[in-house]
C-alpha cells in the first residue's frame, strides 16, 4: 500500500507573532492564545493537549489529555497513576505538552517537569466530575489488558449499583499532575513557511529569556 502526500499544500496566512506582540511572562501569552482559541468558532476542545513521555521501554510516547487548570505554578492534568503515562512519569518526570489549533495556525510547545498534586486537590477535582466519569475511573484499570468491552461495561454497572445514592470514592491510584514549565515555544504559521517561533526559556535567575527561532 502506498499513498503520495507530496501535493498536500497549505499557505499559512492567518496571523503573525512579532517581538512587539509578546509579553515578558509567557503565561500571559499562553492565556491570551487560549482565550482566543476559546472564542474561535472552529476550535473544538481548546484544552486538548498532547502529552509526551519517555516510556519504560525507552520509546517516547504521545497521547492527548485534557488540561484542567493552569496558573503561576504550572499546568495540571489528571490520570491514573498506574497507567503507562503514570509509570513513565514516575521514572522520568520530564515531559512535553503541546497544543495545536489548526483553525488559527498556532502551536504551543511546553517542556516541563511533572509531579503529583496533593491528594486533597485530586479528591476535590474527582468529586467535581460527572458521576459517570467517576464510576468510569473506578471501572477501568487504565493501560491494562482487558478481555472485552463487556467486561468494562459489566464493572461499570456493578459500581452503579454499589454506589447508588452514595458518594463515589476516589481511587487511590487516580489523581493529578502539575507540570512546572521549563520552556515555552509559541508557533504562528506564516506565508512561505517563514513561520514565527518565539522561545521562552528559564535562565539561572529563574527569569525568562526570549529568542526568535528560525523556522
Amino acid at each position: 500500500m502506498e499513498k503520495d502526500l507530496q501535493n498536500y499544500r497549505k499557505s499559512y496566512e492567518k496571523g503573525e507573532l512579532l517581538e512587539t506582540d509578546v509579553p515578558e511572562d509567557p503565561l500571559e501569552l499562553f492565556e491570551n492564545w487560549l482565550n482566543a482559541a476559546e472564542a474561535h468558532p472552529s476550535v473544538d476542545e481548546v484544552n486538548a493537549m498532547n502529552l509526551s513521555t519517555f516510556e519504560l521501554d525507552g520509546f517516547p510516547k504521545n497521547r492527548v489529555v485534557l488540561l484542567k487548570q493552569f496558573d503561576k505554578r504550572g499546568f495540571v492534568f489528571f490520570t491514573n497513576y498506574e497507567s503507562d503515562k503514570g509509570k513513565a512519569i514516575e521514572k522520568n518526570p520530564k515531559v512535553c505538552l503541546s497544543f495545536f489549533w489548526p483553525a488559527m495556525e498556532r502551536q504551543i510547545i511546553i517542556k516541563g517537569v511533572a509531579s503529583k498534586i496533593s491528594e486533597e486537590e485530586s479528591a476535590a477535582y474527582f468529586h467535581s466530575r460527572p458521576r459517570g466519569s467517576q464510576l468510569g475511573a473506578l471501572a477501568s484499570n487504565q493501560s491494562r489488558s482487558v478481555a472485552s468491552r463487556k467486561v468494562l461495561e459489566d464493572k461499570l454497572h456493578e459500581f452503579e449499583k454499589e454506589y447508588n445514592g452514595q458518594e463515589i470514592p476516589k481511587p487511590k491510584e487516580w489523581g493529578g499532575y502539575l507540570v512546572v514549565p521549563y520552556s515555552y515555544e509559541f508557533w504562528q504559521g506564516r506565508k512561505n513557511r517563514l513561520h514565527d517561533r518565539m522561545l521562552y526559556s528559564r535562565n539561572d535567575n529563574n527569569d525568562w529569556n526570549l529568542d526568535r527561532l528560525a523556522p
